[in-house]
């Protein structure tokens, strides 16, 4: 279970729990059943690419790498199963990335504050870091006033602020009492080895490829199922949505490049003008979760990644893809304008209606914010909007109680330390059931990694599967 705790002002995740409960399990009773393809060349079967990765703690005696064994002799042909773990190192977050500020350090920014014409209410209403370093203060020497976007964005802060800082106290205080969490003077840093990322590994080149494949036509399979006989000889069709039908975990090789495929998931690597495989497929969905890519000047100037237009996300075919009912929930940055491009324009366009908000919080392992609530340079939440889709107007007028959905309730917590890696949610499986009926097929736009049970569609649906993000572990000692 990703739920640590739960209350009635939310709930506290285990995200890394949640990713390595879901099955990463690697079956070798068959030689290559594990390993599906896209590349002219087949991985090779004397265990090197299960080696490539590394075990999580090599000195403890629970946890042996494939490496390892093989060094004292083992066979790899003798391994029936192995797990993968994904990398503790990436939810190493002890400290807040920044802290709070002392008594002379408050009284050097206020006389800054001062200097710089900002007001006793203002300096009340906003944080001390705001002033915290020399190229802030420099930046910040204009007019005191706030743009409209600004004030937008404060008013909206302290009206959630409240709500945000009681619901989080009373879930760390949970987490603490029950071991999830820990102070920090009980936390033992250890330098952990830096991990490069994986951003320039072939997925927008697939993508690009995957455009010049001719559209599947009618008769022709929509779905690429990978089951316990897949071979070497296998391929994944960029052209239609690939699933493992499996309970382990597939390898596949795309572009040179190794991932886990868990089991029962499936996804389609492609961008916004390539979805019409996943419309053929003929699923109806009653979880639907979004995270666009939203325009903002941050991602202007460092063309980290590609990002749409309010215009662009409407056209994302989600009435086409939604069940009656359908739970959709939007991952939105903190700028109100976008909050409230889908809150009055895009849910209504979709026809989405009962519409709510919840807020994921950041926190420390010692349940400390990632950033100071009242930050102004980033806050330590950010926000979902959910809703669902209308049922159809020829449903029967009277329903019983028992058919109708549950009501979403508003203003929700979602509590969790964050992975270091840029844009990994938290998971929502466990929490998304308590609102949906048993047994609804769920679908993720605009993932960046793969869950059992759920369908993903996106131009990096796998990046956070790259095996080199997982160590690959063997129990050894009971």
């Amino acid at each position: 279970m990703s739920v640590v705790c739960s209350q009635t002002a939310g709930w506290m995740l285990d995200h890394l729990s949640f990713i390595n409960m879901s099955g990463y399990q690697m079956d070798h009773s068959h030689d290559q059943s594990g390993w599906a393809t896209l590349d002219d060349t087949a991985p090779s079967s004397d265990g090197n690419l299960i080696m490539a990765a590394t075990p999580l703690n090599p000195n403890s005696c629970r946890e042996v790498s494939v490496s390892e064994m093989k060094a004292e002799g083992e066979k790899l042909d003798e391994l029936q199963e192995e797990k993968y773990l994904f990398r503790e190192e990436f939810f190493n977050v002890f400290k807040p990335h920044i802290s709070d500020f002392g008594t002379e350090l408050y009284q050097k920014n206020s006389q800054v504050a001062q200097e710089n014409g900002v007001s006793e209410e203002q300096k009340e209403a906003t944080s001390d870091d705001f002033y915290l370093t020399a190229k802030t203060k420099k930046k910040r020497k204009r007019s005191s006033e706030l743009n409209q976007g600004e004030q937008d964005a404060l008013d909206y802060h302290l009206k959630v602020s409240g709500v945000i800082l009681d619901g989080t106290k009373s879930l760390v205080q949970e987490g603490l009492k029950s071991g999830f969490l820990q102070c920090s003077t009980s936390i033992q840093t250890c330098a952990k080895a830096p991990v490069i990322g994986h951003n320039n590994c072939g997925l927008a080149g697939l993508c690009e490829m995957a455009k010049q494949f001719p559209p599947v036509t009618e008769g022709e399979k929509t779905i690429c199922m990978i089951n316990e006989k897949a071979s070497v000889s296998e391929q994944v069709q960029l052209s239609c949505v690939t699933e493992n039908t499996t309970n382990h975990t597939k390898t596949i090789t795309l572009m040179g490049q190794k991932y886990l495929f868990p089991p029962q998931s499936a996804f389609l690597l492609s961008d916004i003008s390539l979805m019409q495989p996943l419309l053929d497929c003929n699923k109806k969905f009653g979880v639907i979760v979004i995270d666009p890519p939203w325009e903002n000047k941050s991602v202007k100037r460092s063309k980290r990644y590609g990002y749409l237009s309010h215009w662009q996300i409407k056209q994302i075919p989600v009435p086409a893809l939604a069940a009656p009912d359908c739970l959709v929930v939007t991952w939105v940055t903190n700028r109100q304008k976008h909050l409230q491009f889908v809150k009055r324009e895009l849910y209504p366009f979709w026809s989405v209606h009962g519409i709510v908000e919840w807020y994921w919080v950041k926190i420390t392992r010692s349940g400390e914010f990632v950033f100071p609530l009242d930050s102004l340079h980033k806050k330590p939440y950010e926000i979902l909007v959910l809703g669902r889709v209308q049922g159809h107007k020829d449903a029967p007028l009277r329903i019983s109680e028992d058919e109708l959905p549950p009501t979403i309730p508003d203003q929700k917590l979602i509590v969790s330390v964050p992975c270091t890696l840029h844009s990994h949610k938290p998971p929502l499986t466990e929490i998304l059931k308590q609102y949906t009926k048993p047994g609804v097929e769920c679908l993720e736009l605009f993932a960046r990694s793969l869950q059992p049970g759920w369908t993903s569609w996106g131009n990096e649906v796998l990046k956070f599967q790259h095996m080199d993000y997982f160590a690959a572990v063997k129990n050894k000692c009971n």
